[in-house]
């Protein structure tokens, strides 16, 4: 089971780059806040919201169906681009990337929280994927190019353990702002934290690139990728409504009342 969870990113590949001049004591330590935060937005994100879905259920009069896509559309767009984003922040500078991923997720919480159906609570949790997408890989980019060969492992050990530990939080937090606040306060978390990352990306974070890179990106293979696993996803979810596997399907309006009863 430890070898199946894991961060969408090959730790191995990255301790296996060519070695960085390495950064100071004190840049390092910035650099590591960052990255922590920012990623720990998107792994937060990833389990959180399962404690939030009776909630939100509720208060926008969704079916079960609907609540299932606020999580699979969050999923489905961070871990078909993760690829993309690690690809565009090697081609166009790592830090200019990471922070573009951690603006478009922190726009795309505050949609979340504001949203007032929910197709809008979808559509903005698909952004916030596209948001982890890029600043998940630029995460470890980022260290993988700032830390020194022999000071990287202790750095991503340090990354994995504090992202994991928020991950596991999660849940925790949802609840509490959930008892004592709104569901929408489990959106709003993010937005201090994502401004607190994109200054210190700017103010201490190096931008760095991959000179080696030419050429253009696999822009269809991304486009396929998605199209495949969302409709996948989209059969898995529907199947229930659809009537997939019933000898005699029941009428869509009928199912939708099935499930909003």
């Amino acid at each position: 089971m430890a070898n199946i969870i894991r961060e969408p990113c090959d730790e191995g590949i990255i301790l296996a780059r060519k070695g960085a001049t390495g950064c100071n004591e004190t840049t390092g330590r910035w650099i590591l806040a960052a990255t922590i935060l920012a990623s720990s937005m998107a792994f937060i994100d990833g389990t959180v919201v399962n404690v939030a879905l009776p909630a939100l259920q509720k208060n926008l009069n969704a079916t079960v169906i609907g609540v299932q896509w606020v999580v699979e559309a969050y999923s489905l767009f961070l871990s078909a681009l993760l690829l993309v984003g690690g690809a565009l922040g090697d081609r166009y500078g790592r830090r200019l990337i990471f922070t573009i991923g951690v603006t478009l997720f922190a726009v795309a919480s505050a949609g979340c929280g504001l949203a007032g159906s929910i197709n809008q609570l979808i559509v903005a949790r698909a952004v916030q994927g596209i948001g982890g997408a890029l600043l998940v890989p630029g995460s470890l980019a980022i260290i993988s190019s700032s830390f020194a060969s022999d000071q990287r492992g202790k750095a991503i050990g340090t990354w994995s353990g504090f992202s994991a530990i928020t991950a596991a939080i999660g849940p925790v937090i949802g609840g509490w702002l959930i008892q004592h606040v709104s569901w929408r306060a489990v959106f709003f978390l993010n937005l201090p934290l994502a401004v607190a990352v994109i200054v210190i990306s700017l103010w201490r974070v190096p931008e760095t690139k991959d000179e080696a890179q030419h050429g253009s990106l696999d822009w269809v293979g991304a486009a396929l990728a998605t199209i495949g696993l969302g409709g996948l996803v989209y059969g898995l979810i529907e199947s229930s409504r659809a009537g997939f596997l019933r000898e005699n399907p029941e009428p869509l309006e009928h199912g939708v009342q099935a499930d909003a009863s």
